[in-house]
């Protein structure tokens, strides 16, 4: 039984059901404002208590949540679908320039955090979910470059690559049909990391006002909203943070069990 593994996904999956159901069913609207009802505490009638704008907080959680995966979903898979043909490509041309120049890109890339990044986007095109998407997007491009790119130079140097190639098979298709389907269960660990990741900068980003904008919950949003009324209702401020931090402790927690799963020579360390 692997612990991690079960964990993380029962975390997980908590909120991507809350997610999901929010499509079809909160407490109360998200949207609709009840001043007279506001900074209530957690109660019978609002489980998690209610907001500044007498917004019940539970209703909000469970549609941040949505807007956090989908930013989250979006974005890692602007990483996988960009960076891992682009590690498969400079893995294949190991030592050429092309590899050469690919690498450098992406540590070009890196040396611009994924917040700075936002705010160039945002100070072009404006602030907006969308916008998160791509400046988390494009940094996930560079993660997932280099460890497919580590993971096939590996691989090019195996008896049943040479097998392939002495049977007349292209760099492509090699990359496709035999390096791919070895690395897949490294990429979907990181993929699970990054996702948690993401979440994490949506909320980051929504907190400096560069992510989801109003009327649109955030949790990031929630949290800014809260930090100056924390002495008088902490609830406002604890539901978001913990939603983040138990998401993305599922979400880690997924990952790093997905790799025993899938690895077993560090199945069999552990042991």
């Amino acid at each position: 039984m692997n612990r991690n593994l079960i964990t993380g996904a029962v975390l997980s999956g908590i909120f991507v059901a809350a997610a999901l159901i929010s499509f079809v069913w909160t407490p109360f609207d998200h949207s609709t404002l009840n001043i007279a009802n506001k900074l209530k505490p957690p109660s019978g009638a609002h489980l998690l208590g209610t907001d500044h704008f007498g917004r019940d907080i539970l209703s909000m959680i469970m549609v941040g949540a949505r807007t956090s995966i989908a930013v989250a979903f979006v974005a890692v898979g602007i990483g996988m679908g960009v960076g891992v043909p682009l590690g498969l490509w400079a893995a294949a041309r190991n030592g050429t320039w092309l590899d050469e120049l690919i690498m450098r890109g992406n540590d070009l890339v890196f040396a611009f955090p994924s917040l700075v990044i936002a705010i160039l986007i945002t100070a072009i095109f404006g602030a907006g979910a969308v916008n998160a998407i791509i400046a988390i997007g494009i940094f996930n491009i560079p993660v997932f470059a280099r460890i497919t790119r580590g993971a096939a130079l590996s691989l090019w140097q195996r008896e049943f690559i040479l097998a392939a190639r002495v049977a007349g098979k292209s760099a492509a298709r090699i990359s496709g049909e035999h390096i791919l389907p070895n690395v897949a269960n490294l990429l979907i660990v990181q993929g699970t990391i990054q996702f948690s990741l993401g979440i994490l900068a949506e909320a980051g980003l929504s907190y400096v006002g560069l992510g989801a904008q109003p009327p649109t919950p955030s949790w990031g949003r929630m949290l800014a909203d809260a930090q100056t009324l924390v002495s008088i209702a902490p609830h406002m401020a604890l539901v978001p943070g913990f939603a983040i931090i138990f998401t993305v402790l599922g979400l880690n927690l997924m990952g790093d069990g997905l790799r025993d799963l899938l690895d077993p020579r560090l199945r069999v360390a552990r042991v």
